[in-house]
């Protein structure tokens, strides 16, 4: 059975509605809490796939949250090994720091649902089932595109939303694992920072309301296209 190793940083920021979509490709899902955990014990390899979840810190972190020393040395031995590696948010943010690229404030939050602007590379990616439809957008930080990366995506407010690199490795800073189903906790478990940054969260609602359930099905299509581009050929590794 291939197994998913996510590291989740919250309690509701989990695969959310990929859990699902994963499990009934046959994966077998385990999550380890980065600040409680060994990540130096952890074999970066073992896992056919590695997530690594979004949280509200900064990617360089390190001096408030020391456990993001060792979770950069674990995508680094992601990376190395050559086997599929996800990124959501602070995960794709960490992504792009071990492969040597900043990651900087921007000048406003963005948080809500808006649609991204698709390149040419990401719409003939697995992120063409996105086109048009608005995503969970929920950070203060962008990424720069890591040299090697291609990018996929951007919106008006955030250049850099998604990268690649070969058809094993992708970065997103948009939320599309997110399940609409269950954004209350995510408007409690931030509340603060919806308060501090003036954003109401009847609106966050009423849209995950409108949004969420093609959004689910076009997020499920994303994760088989992305899959189904690595597979054979990691079975041949």
């Amino acid at each position: 059975m291939p197994s998913v190793l996510a590291i989740r940083h919250l309690g509701f920021e989990h695969l959310g509605v990929w859990h699902g979509a994963l499990e009934r490709r046959g994966f077998e899902i385990a999550y380890c809490d980065p600040a409680r955990a060994d990540l130096g014990s952890i074999d970066a390899a073992e896992p056919d796939l590695l997530v690594v979840l979004g949280a509200p810190i900064g990617a360089f972190d390190d001096e408030h949250y020391p456990f993001l020393t060792g979770e950069v040395a674990l995508i680094e031995r992601r990376l190395a090994s050559g086997r599929p590696l996800l990124g959501i948010c602070l995960g794709a943010q960490l992504m792009a720091r071990a492969l040597g690229a900043g990651v900087v404030p921007m000048a406003e939050k963005e948080i809500g649902f808006g649609p991204l602007t698709l390149t040419d590379a990401g719409a003939a990616s697995p992120l063409q089932h996105l086109e048009g439809w608005p995503v969970l957008h929920w950070h203060g930080d962008q990424f720069a595109v890591p040299e090697g990366a291609t990018l996929l995506g951007a919106t008006e407010q955030c250049p850099h939303q998604a990268f690649a690199i070969g058809s094993r490795i992708l970065g997103l800073q948009c939320h599309l694992e997110a399940d609409a189903a269950e954004i209350e906790a995510w408007l409690v478990g931030h509340c603060a920072e919806l308060l501090a940054s003036g954003r109401d969260p009847r609106a966050i609602r009423a849209d995950a309301a409108r949004f969420g359930p093609t959004l689910a099905v076009r997020a499920e299509q994303v994760l088989d296209h992305w899959i189904d581009g690595w597979d054979e050929s990691m079975r041949d590794d």
